[in-house]
C-alpha cells in the first residue's frame, strides 16, 4: 500500500518546503503532508487490531502527520520525519485505546462527545438528520463499529479527515469548519461541501 504514496523529500527539499510554509505558503504545507504519507503507511503497518483496518489506521495516522507539520519548527534538532513519526504513532495508539473502550451497543441518541461550545454530540448530529426522522428511518440502536465501517467504506481520505475532525470521531477533539480548513489548508466553504457530501453518504449507507 505504501508503494502508492509519493517518495519522501530529501533533506534539501524538506528544508525548501519548510521555509516556504513558514512564510505562509499553504501549497508547501500540502507537499510536506503528501510526501510524508509513505511514513504514515509504514508506521500503520506495525499495528494490527480487529477494530481498525489498515486504511483506518492510515487515516488516523494522517491526522498525526498533519498535527506534526502544523507544530514543527525548523529550530528543532530533529528532522520533520523523525518528529512526525512520533506524532503519527501517538495518534494511532490513542485511537486504538479509545476504540477498545468504545465497543458495544449504543443508542443513536448516545452522546459521543462535545463540540467547542460544550454541547453534546450524538450519532443523530453526525448523520445530520432530525432525531424524529432518524427514529422513522433507522433502527434506534446500532453498533459503533457499524458507523466506523461506513466511514471507512463510503468516504474518501479527505472526507474521512473532515468528518473525524468535525465530530470528534476516534476520540479526536471536535473542531469548527474554519479550524478544519486551516488544518487541511483549504477554504471553509470547501470543508462545508466535503462535510455535507460525506454526511449524505453516511446517511445513505446506514439507512435501511
Amino acid at each position: 500500500m505504501s508503494d502508492s504514496f509519493p517518495m519522501p523529500l530529501n533533506e534539501k527539499e524538506e528544508e525548501y518546503y519548510l521555509s516556504l510554509y513558514q512564510t505562509g505558503d499553504e501549497e508547501a504545507k500540502k507537499v510536506l503532508i503528501e510526501r510524508n504519507l509513505r511514513l504514515v503507511a509504514h508506521i500503520a503497518k506495525k499495528y494490527t487490531v480487529a477494530t481498525c483496518s489498515p486504511d483506518d489506521l492510515i487515516s488516523i495516522g494522517t491526522i498525526g502527520l498533519i498535527k506534526a507539520v502544523n507544530t514543527y519548527s525548523s529550530k528543532r534538532s530533529t528532522r520533520l520525519g523523525t518528529y512526525s513519526a512520533k506524532c503519527i504513532e501517538n495518534e494511532i495508539l490513542m485511537s486504538i485505546r479509545s476504540a477498545k473502550k468504545n465497543r458495544g451497543e449504543v443508542s443513536l441518541n448516545e452522546p459521543l462527545g462535545t463540540d467547542k461550545d460544550g454541547n453534546e454530540i450524538s450519532f443523530n448530529d453526525i448523520l445530520g438528520t432530525d432525531p424524529d426522522a432518524i427514529i422513522d428511518d433507522i433502527n434506534l440502536k446500532m453498533q459503533i463499529s457499524s458507523l466506523y465501517k461506513a466511514i471507512e467504506e463510503e468516504l474518501d481520505e479527505r472526507e474521512k479527515l473532515v468528518i473525524i475532525r468535525r465530530y470528534g470521531i476516534y476520540n479526536q477533539e471536535s473542531m469548527t469548519q474554519r479550524e478544519v480548513a486551516q488544518e487541511l489548508g483549504i477554504s471553509r466553504s470547501y470543508v462545508s461541501r466535503i462535510e455535507k457530501k460525506a454526511l449524505q453518504k453516511l446517511k445513505s449507507k446506514i439507512s435501511p
